[in-house]
């Protein structure tokens, strides 16, 4: 039987992780774009090589690790190196994030990709979830919790797609900017509609 897909999105700051986080805690299974990200670069993948080969060793911590800050700051600086880095990632994350997906046992399964529908992943799933909040609320926890400049937070937001644009394209909406326990419920709910759409 082929999976029910929810795929969840949200700008940078916007809390996609926590809201996966109560749908994990309610037993569905989370695959994050993120996570998978991180996995294809761990060291001896095939992926950190290619990039040690491309941009030379010192892309790499002392611990032989990727250093994810010195990469982050070289790409935005440079569109060319920034496309080359994309066009090896890019079908490596899509592969084992869809190797992931369907192995998954729970009633419906979750996508969380912050470029989802940038990266046209959304045609994997059965239904979107935005998690939005205003984009001052996500410079201002973007750079709590990255430890980078505003000015760094701004031009994140701006290469991703814009909020007008996905609030336009997701399925539903789930409105970030309040009490947690208040998002909870309306996790609960939506979760309860997703079930029933699952076992259709």
């Amino acid at each position: 039987m082929a999976k029910w897909i929810l795929g969840i999105t949200g700008g940078i700051g916007s809390g996609k992780s926590a809201v996966s986080a109560m749908f994990e805690g309610l037993g569905i299974k989370v695959v994050d774009a993120d996570v998978v990200a991180r996995e294809v670069v761990e060291p001896g993948s095939t992926g950190l090589k290619k990039i040690t080969e491309y941009f030379g060793d010192e892309i790499l911590t002392s611990s032989s690790t990727l250093d994810r800050a010195k990469l982050r700051t070289i790409i935005f600086a440079d569109e060319s190196k920034k496309q080359w880095l994309n066009s090896l990632l890019h079908p490596l994350i899509r592969e084992s994030m869809l190797r992931q997906l369907q192995k998954a046992t729970s009633s419906y399964v979750i996508l969380v990709a912050p470029l989802l529908f940038e990266n046209g992943l959304e045609k994997f799933c059965n239904r979107t979830l935005l998690v939005d909040v205003p984009v001052e609320v996500q410079i201002t926890r973007t750079t709590a919790r990255d430890n980078v400049s505003t000015e760094l937070a701004e031009q994140i937001i701006a290469s991703q797609m814009s909020r007008d644009d996905k609030l336009l394209k997701a399925d539903d909406i789930l409105d970030n900017n309040r009490p947690l326990r208040e998002v909870f419920l309306t996790v609960k709910e939506l979760h309860l509609s997703y079930l029933a759409s699952a076992q259709q």
